[in-house]
């Protein structure tokens, strides 16, 4: 009995969690479809943000997903993203800076003090200097992973059909 709970618990902690938006389907190409959405929290941490194009208001935007339901122009759909993906892109963004910048920061002091050299100069330098490599690399990284398939929205369903007029 306690072994089914412990393998039902691996069943569902393995199956990935999606997040998902709703849009409207405004053109398609080959195997693409650009979309109109709402601009949520959650598109400060996705990697394939740069594929998206933010209105005037700001508040409407237009994002590229792979057509996987073949979707047609019009065609409100559900998008999804998995969460794994935005899990990684919050990490990629938001702790590796910190990370970068506090392990700067030591190595600064220890070269500092071996160096016996100015301990908050050298910590406030080397820190620094790890939190622009970091940026450096988080840009590299989310330019490579904007273009893996894995962390482009999908579409997923279509909800209806409104055909544009």
């Amino acid at each position: 009995s306690n072994r089914l709970v412990r393998i039902g618990i691996l069943i569902r902690h393995k199956r990935t969690p999606l997040a998902t938006e709703e849009g409207i389907v405004i053109h398609t190409h080959a195997a693409l479809a650009r979309v109109k959405t709402t601009r949520s929290s959650s598109c400060k941490a996705c990697t394939a943000r740069d594929s998206c194009h933010v209105t005037e208001t700001g508040k409407v935007m237009e994002v590229d997903a792979i057509n996987g339901a073949g979707a047609r122009e019009g065609d409100r759909i559900l998008l999804h993203f998995e969460t794994a993906s935005l899990m990684k892109a919050c990490f990629l963004l938001y702790l590796l800076p910190v990370v970068f910048m506090l392990m700067g920061a030591v190595l600064g002091h220890w070269l500092a003090l071996k160096a016996g050299m100015n301990v908050s100069l050298l910590s406030a330098v080397f820190g620094f200097l790890s939190l622009f490599l970091s940026f450096v690399m988080i840009r590299s990284k989310a330019n490579a992973l904007g273009n893996n398939d894995a962390y482009k929205p999908k579409i997923i369903k279509i909800l209806n059909h409104e055909p544009i007029a």
